[in-house]
């Protein structure tokens, strides 16, 4: 696996704490804060398309 530049946990209420990270070959990769080494893969682009789509609010009906 390539080295993981992992950004500081993002933490809601009690222990639900994620962490993005990204690669030098543009992979972009979120786990669950201190389960970094089973993280979910994907490009660099499909991780910014869903952050956008979630600000967006087309994952407000999970909440």
């Amino acid at each position: 696996m390539n080295d993981i530049t992992w950004e500081d946990p993002y933490c809601a209420e009690g222990a639900n704490c994620f962490r993005i990270g990204t690669d030098t070959t543009g992979n972009a990769y979120i786990a669950i804060a201190g389960q970094e080494d089973t993280p979910l893969t994907d490009t660099h682009e499909a991780l910014r398309a869903l952050i956008l789509e979630i600000k967006a609010g087309k994952a407000d009906h999970l909440l």
